[in-house]
């Protein structure tokens, strides 16, 4: 049945705005009805039930068909055809860089390699991935500032100059190295290495997942790195229930079911709270549902599932609550926001969904429509900016945080100050257990 969700209401105010217009708009447009009928169908339309009467009267008939057109628009998640994104509105950066943030501690002679993911468990926990480390020149060219793209190196291309250490680490608020989960650097050797970090804001265990590309897994160890607790995925490539194909992310939903992008079968895979298959949608293409290297996947907070199509240049909605026959038993594609460049990441919040694009990098801003909002320019090679932002994450103190796989850097942002609330993340919704 077309139920209007309880919670799209408390999570969203622009959601609710909008619903109420819809509704006055019902009403307005039932001119059959006396200003009298009116009040009676509005208290009949907000509280009464879906059941059918054969006693309605012709008003009860054209207010309910005006209620389940509502209420449709409402489950499918309001998913009219978004602007177009060259309207983007767009603005300087609501945040200050902290300059060279994360205090050097590899090794002398060596760098950061090429840092892909990021991901704030609290204000004073920060875990970074990379690649490994590089080493450097010899002697190290003039200009160094702790990280290879300062010399015109792309962490990308270290070749025979990368090191396997320090895979994962973590730093504080301050950017000191806190912990360095060196026993399991030997997992990501031979391949492309970890590819992106998270939490899940529902797990009171606070497990920290990561995405090991080289040998397409997705692994969950426990919040302190001495176990490793679960891994999705057999090992090796394949196209089964028990195989990826250079995964790329993941997302959760409330239940603990894990979503994964897995890039080069063009699909995404659901698995329950225990790891155990569940499904899997998608297929190579350009079309509806169809998706060329699945980079990133994100959840919002009534379970609508977030996919950038990244070689398509374009995100997809999809949801489990609208039943779709010509598409997958359990999944429907409910709508496509086109006119990116290279979308790395999606941060979805209880009111907005942020994009990490990058022809060139930009922060972008939608609302829960697709339509733009905002954006900021962060294209470039100096401080608070960069070649490729792969990973972003936000704290409960609204600082922003960016990987940067090409230069070879982390960065830290906080709130200029008086700083809009419009143009900033806000805390991280749902925030973690």
């Amino acid at each position: 049945p077309l139920l209007v969700r309880w919670q799209i209401f408390t999570n969203s105010p622009w959601m609710l705005k909008r619903t109420f217009m819809l509704l006055i708009r019902c009403m307005v447009g039932c001119k059959s009805l006396s200003r009298k009928k009116g009040r009676a169908s509005w208290r009949r339309l907000v509280l009464r039930t879906h059941r059918c009467n054969s006693a309605q009267s012709e008003d009860d008939r054209i207010m309910r068909s005006y209620y389940l057109i509502l209420t449709a628009v409402v489950a499918s998640g309001l998913t009219a055809t978004p602007a177009v994104m060259q309207d983007m509105p767009a603005g300087a950066s609501p945040y200050d860089v902290v300059d060279a943030w994360v205090k050097p501690f590899a090794p002398s002679g060596h760098a950061f390699g090429a840092t892909t993911g990021v991901f704030a468990e609290s204000p004073d926990r920060i875990f970074v991935i990379q690649r490994g480390e590089i080493r450097l020149p010899d002697p190290v060219p003039p200009g160094f500032q702790g990280f290879v793209g300062s010399i015109g190196q792309n962490a990308l291309e270290a070749g025979d100059n990368r090191v396997w250490r320090n895979s994962i680490y973590v730093v504080d608020g301050g950017g000191n190295m806190i912990e360095a989960w060196t026993k399991w650097d030997e997992m990501f050797e031979g391949g492309a290495g970890p590819h992106k970090v998270k939490i899940s804001p529902f797990d009171p265990d606070r497990k920290v997942w990561v995405v090991d590309e080289t040998n397409h897994q997705v692994h969950a160890f426990s919040n302190d790195g001495q176990e490793l607790v679960m891994s999705l995925g057999a090992g090796g490539v394949g196209d089964d229930e028990n195989h990826f194909n250079r995964p790329q992310d993941l997302a959760f939903l409330e239940d603990g079911s894990i979503f994964v992008a897995d890039s080069e079968n063009a699909r995404v895979v659901k698995f329950d709270a225990e790891g155990n298959f569940v499904t899997t949608w998608g297929t190579q293409g350009s079309g509806r549902g169809e998706f060329d290297a699945v980079h990133a996947v994100a959840t919002d907070s009534i379970g609508r599932i977030y996919v950038a199509d990244r070689n398509n240049d374009r995100i997809q909605v999809f949801n489990e609550t609208t039943r779709s026959v010509w598409y997958h038993p359990n999944i429907s594609p409910i709508a496509t926001w086109p006119g990116f460049e290279f979308p790395n990441d999606i941060y979805a919040t209880g009111y907005d969904v942020w994009i990490a694009d990058n022809m060139p990098p930009r922060m972008v801003k939608l609302d829960w429509n697709g339509n733009p909002q905002f954006s900021w320019d962060a294209s470039g090679e100096g401080p608070g900016q960069f070649r490729e932002i792969h990973q972003f994450s936000v704290d409960s103190e609204n600082n922003f945080y960016g990987a940067g796989n090409v230069l070879g850097r982390v960065q830290k942002f906080v709130p200029k100050e008086g700083a809009s609330f419009m143009e900033t993340f806000g805390a991280p919704d749902p925030p973690l257990q």
